[in-house]
């Protein structure tokens, strides 16, 4: 793997991340396969959408269908149909959202199962040899995701203890002979001196690349974006930089801004299903009344396979009679929405033109909370 910064515009950068599946340009961001799939697309779907990589998750894997099922039959880009880079997360962020049903320790996380109610422990050894197993380009090591609010001693606690765990990743990752790269995830919970820390002690072991972890789990958006760029700036330049689960279209643009190379988010996929659509306005949610009668396509900016051959009506239609196509085609919209915006970011900052893109974005843009829940 290799990554190089081709052109910058203030903090936003332009990149490149060469893997053994595939070229990533950079600012890029990845659609969640969770389970091996990216809700209701197939990689065809994927594809002319505009995605290069997507990423898939540790723990799920692992606990269905088993990541050594999945190496028996030719590892996870052949088992899902996708031959271009895969990342895996670490399983980390399991750690924060399952936080009823898991106990930490000094060894790992210890989990029950919700698919049969047993216990089982993933330790920063086993993560790192399931994504080995999962034959994933960029991997990650068991981290802790602190919620929030956390008190101090709660975060400098859990920043030594994932700093602990980054170093066993490191060292199971070492020793098998894989071409996988590993990013180390910078935590820290909303301190700007721990954060620092973070930076400072993970940096120094030596990864392939940076995580920002820990961020976008309910803190204020001011927060997010000051720690996002206090994190950014003392990360090393030549390497990317991934900002772990942030994923608002206005989000996508504030990190960029930033200095951030990488973003996933299960928001695309997650809110289609939900009946909410992104368009170059704003989001809307189809299911109301205004537009039974609306001949538009959902955006009419857009290029999408939805957008060039449907009406806000018909999916609208599709969406009161619950329809299964109506998933398809508004994920396919959300999905190909996010990908357009990172391309037109990354030509942007190639023109240096980021600080007039982002004006003209929030001048038609209309940013809302309303986000309808999973």
């Amino acid at each position: 793997m290799s990554f190089h910064v081709i052109a910058t515009d203030g903090a936003a950068r332009r990149g490149r991340l060469v893997t053994a599946h595939g070229v990533v340009d950079t600012p890029a961001f990845m659609p969640v396969g969770t389970r091996g799939t990216v809700k209701a697309l197939g990689p065809d779907d994927l594809r002319a959408a505009g995605a290069s990589i997507v990423l898939a998750n540790t723990y799920h894997l692992f606990e269905k269908p088993g990541h050594e099922l999945i190496r028996e039959l030719g590892g996870l880009h052949r088992f899902m149909g996708w031959d271009g880079p895969i990342l895996t997360d670490s399983g980390g962020f399991q750690v924060f959202s399952l936080a009823k049903v898991r106990k930490i320790t000094e060894e790992g996380a210890r989990f029950r199962s919700p698919v049969d109610g047993q216990e089982r422990m993933l330790t920063p050894e086993l993560a790192v040899e399931v994504q080995h197993a999962l034959g994933a380009d960029v991997i990650h090591p068991l981290d802790e995701c602190l919620a929030y609010p956390a008190t101090a001693e709660a975060a400098e606690r859990s920043l030594a203890l994932t700093l602990r765990w980054a170093r066993r990743s490191l060292e199971t990752h070492r020793r098998a002979a894989v071409p996988s790269k590993l990013f180390g995830i910078v935590q820290g919970g909303t301190d700007e001196g721990l954060r620092r820390r973070a930076v400072d002690e993970t940096v120094a072991l030596g990864f392939d690349g940076y995580a920002i972890g820990g961020l976008a789990v309910g803190e204020p958006k001011p927060t997010m974006y000051d720690l996002t760029e206090l994190t950014a700036r003392v990360l090393p330049r030549e390497q990317p930089r991934y900002l772990m689960g942030a994923g608002k279209p206005e989000d996508l643009v504030e990190s960029v801004a930033r200095g951030i190379d990488m973003f996933d988010c299960v928001l695309p996929t997650r809110n289609a299903r939900n009946g909410q659509a992104f368009t170059a306005e704003g989001a809307l949610t189809i299911k109301q009344a205004r537009f039974a009668r609306d001949a538009s396509p959902l955006d009419a900016t857009c290029g999408c396979y939805t957008c060039r051959t449907f009406s806000r009506a018909y999916l609208r239609h599709l969406f009161v009679s619950d329809e299964l196509l109506v998933h398809r085609l508004l994920s396919l919209h959300n999905v190909s929405f996010f990908l357009a915006l990172m391309a037109r970011m990354r030509e942007a900052i190639a023109s240096g033109e980021f600080g007039a893109f982002r004006t003209r974005f929030f001048a038609t843009y209309q940013v809302s909370s309303a986000l309808i829940p999973d």
